[in-house]
């Protein structure tokens, strides 16, 4: 299953909540980081800065020398204690025009993990910037649009939102996800304004969040709560907290929203960006 996190505006938590989910997949999965803003926040933020490891860049000078299936695997970076892999993205903006011709073979290869039983989460960024992913967003099983239940968060979606709905086809599911619902519109109320189903919500909880934006350590628990207690008990208490119990829930809905539909084939709208049935760029 391939599957696409995006947002229309704004910072709604895309990069954190395809980590979290990566992190509490069921299967072996695969993250690709192909935000399009020239940064990775998975390095920046959860390493700390700490990690340099090759990315995005290094494909497109593999594909270059058609080695790219083989180089991805290579370029996979293994997330101890889990069944995920992260793919890196880019590391500049400036990288994000040459990326735009690495977008339709690598969704080749990303389809070939897929098909051998990998799934890959795919976190598209923000919709529209220069050198976006579109191949890999109208080829996704499951397209998910990101955004908070405020106002400017329901304003800076709603247009992608009218263009994605566009794309739904058997195959081809595209849903909202809230991350922070009944703040302060409710799933019901924001399905309504966007005219896309909702298929679930992310808890507002920024410091349980901050673990995967930020590589914080996990909030601290009372010292009663620790008493008598082996291993660590701070982490037990950050994987059964409620944003984490919202984050499996949410990768339930996926799942079976994946499950849903036919894998067909299908004409996407966005072929008026240069994107056609296969992926590929027309000739």
């Amino acid at each position: 299953m391939l599957v696409a996190l995006c947002s229309g505006a704004g910072s709604p938590g895309v990069t954190t909540t395809g980590l979290a989910l990566a992190l509490h997949w069921s299967r072996r999965v695969v993250l690709v980081e192909a935000d399009a803003s020239g940064s990775s926040g998975l390095l920046a933020g959860y390493f700390r800065g700490q990690l340099d490891q090759p990315g995005l860049v290094d494909l497109v000078i593999a594909q270059r020398s058609d080695l790219l299936a083989e180089a991805v695997p290579r370029l996979l970076f293994g997330l101890e204690g889990s069944g995920a892999s992260v793919l890196f993205g880019l590391r500049s903006h400036e990288q994000a025009a040459g990326a735009g011709v690495l977008w339709p073979p690598l969704l080749e290869v990303l389809r070939g993990l897929a098909l051998a039983g990998t799934d890959v989460i795919v976190d598209a960024g923000r919709l529209g910037l220069p050198g976006w992913p579109a191949p890999l967003v109208a080829a996704a099983d499951v397209v998910l649009l990101l955004t908070r239940s405020d106002l400017p968060g329901l304003a800076g979606a709603r247009s992608w939102a009218t263009t994605l709905a566009g794309e739904e086809a058997p195959g081809h599911a595209v849903r909202i996800v809230l991350v922070g619902e009944a703040r302060p519109y409710a799933a019901r109320e924001v399905a309504k304004t966007l005219g896309v189903p909702v298929l679930g919500a992310v808890e507002w909880a920024p410091d349980h969040a901050g673990v995967f934006s930020h590589g914080r350590s996990v909030p601290p628990v009372p010292w009663w709560r620790r008493v008598g207690r082996r291993g660590d008990a701070g982490q037990d208490a950050f994987e059964a907290s409620s944003y984490v119990r919202s984050v499996r829930a949410l990768a339930e809905a996926i799942a079976k929203a994946g499950d849903a539909g036919a894998p067909v084939r299908f004409r996407s709208v966005l072929a008026g960006v240069g994107v056609n049935t296969e992926g590929r760029s027309p000739a």
